[in-house]
């Protein structure tokens, strides 16, 4: 998918606290974080009220996962020296902005939500007839909105969530965003920006809204960005003023579609904890050893003389992951003339894995070990947070008309 974020633009992601992280968390989540913190201000948060939208039920699951799963997350390298680390029910702006964007969210909207469906249908077990679980949208929106965030990485399946976001964000900014008086408030800001950089951002405005000259509105919203003698609500009321609108109270994000490998687990189903096919990235060499053993093969290859066919073997779904374009060769060739067994075919998978996880459990053994170093991490991470989700709270209740100390 295409974005228009630059170096330096907020990223915001989370993950639930539903047990231990395998394989699959690494290559679908983990290993993009670790890239992007290197070009983004990342804001990375374990979704705690989000586990209880659909595993209320096994509280003690989710409060004995949150830490196991900042562990992980460390020893798989994200820094926090280049991340902000948090945990969401410890910055109540979430559940204010979530309970505000509710009041405005039509009801339709969340219904049509396509996971929504597909969740009720796989998870008929549960008693998911809940208002927490219809509008756990609308909470993952202001998780995202309350960071101003440029940029979400999600999966295909996540997308439709992003859009609803940035729906919201438009359907607020329309609704709160004209506040009395606006076009002298915005022109007051102007006046703020100097001379010189009031008249070009006056004639980057009449390009854009006159002649519809795209370029003029992206160098317009740089310059802005840049001006360090204005306010955040100055800012927001200049950006609206720039496409003819009102205030923008809420930044609209981007969809970042994460191109991760499926990560297959030990069945040939995708890696899921409820299929119970993982390898979690605290493995030993051993359990990797005889899990990656046992793996159910070609059916045809019934004895060691059998030639086989590797697109339906679940093993070589992992050779697709971890093998370089001669192993796989090799594994084809061998599996279809019967030359190598399937234990033979296994061993290079079983070597690939155990290197990959070694470092990562290691890593976990020692800030498993230093728990205090792991909760100071959060605690300044929460700290940090809390700080930018004010900034945008105190915009957001001024705007709807909760800001009572400036009357």
């Amino acid at each position: 998918m295409n974005h228009n974020l630059t170096h330096g633009d907020r990223i915001l992601s989370g993950m639930r606290p539903t047990g231990r992280l395998h394989l699959g968390h690494y290559h679908g989540v983990l290993r993009n974080w670790v890239a992007l913190q290197q070009a983004h201000e990342c804001f990375f948060f374990v979704a705690d009220w989000h586990a209880l939208t659909t595993a209320y039920e096994n509280r003690e699951v989710i409060s004995e996962s949150v830490w196991d799963m900042v562990v992980d997350w460390l020893a798989c390298g994200v820094n926090p020296n280049l991340s902000t680390l948090f945990i969401q029910s410890r910055v109540m702006e979430h559940a204010e902005l979530h309970l505000l964007l509710s009041m405005v969210t039509p009801l339709g909207w969340l219904e049509r939500v396509p996971t929504y469906k597909d969740q009720i249908e796989q998870l008929r077990e549960r008693d998911l007839a809940t208002y927490g679980f219809l509008g756990y949208p609308v909470l993952q929106s202001a998780d995202i909105l309350i960071y101003q965030a440029a940029g979400v990485p999600v999966g295909e399946d996540q997308v439709s969530h992003v859009e609803l976001t940035r729906e919201l964000a438009r359907r607020f900014n329309f609704l709160f965003g004209r506040e009395p008086g606006f076009e002298d408030k915005a022109e007051a800001a102007v006046g703020k920006m100097g001379k010189k950089q009031g008249r070009l951002y006056r004639e980057l405005r009449r390009r854009y809204q006159e002649e519809g000259d795209a370029e003029a509105l992206s160098e317009a919203q740089a310059l802005l960005e840049g001006q360090q003698n204005l306010t955040m609500a100055d800012r927001a009321r200049l950006a609206g003023y720039l496409e003819g609108g009102g205030r923008s109270v809420l930044a609209e994000p981007e969809a970042l579609l994460t191109t991760a490998p499926r990560m297959p687990g030990l069945d040939g189903r995708k890696m899921s904890k409820s299929y119970g096919n993982t390898l979690s990235l605290r493995e030993t060499d051993a359990a990797i050893d005889q899990k990656i053993r046992t793996m159910p093969t070609d059916p045809a290859r019934v004895r060691r003389s059998d030639p086989g066919e590797p697109e339906k073997c679940p093993v070589f779904d992992l050779h697709k992951v971890y093998s370089d374009d001669a192993t796989r060769q090799w594994a084809t060739e061998g599996c279809r003339s019967a030359g190598i067994g399937c234990l033979e075919c296994k061993k290079p998978l079983i070597d690939a894995v155990q290197a990959e996880v070694a470092p990562i459990r290691e890593q976990a053994e020692a800030l498993d070990a230093d728990r205090d170093y792991v909760r100071q991490v959060i605690q300044d991470g929460c700290d940090r947070a809390r700080d930018t989700a004010r900034q945008t709270m105190n915009d957001v209740r001024s705007a709807v008309g909760l800001d009572y100390r400036a009357r």
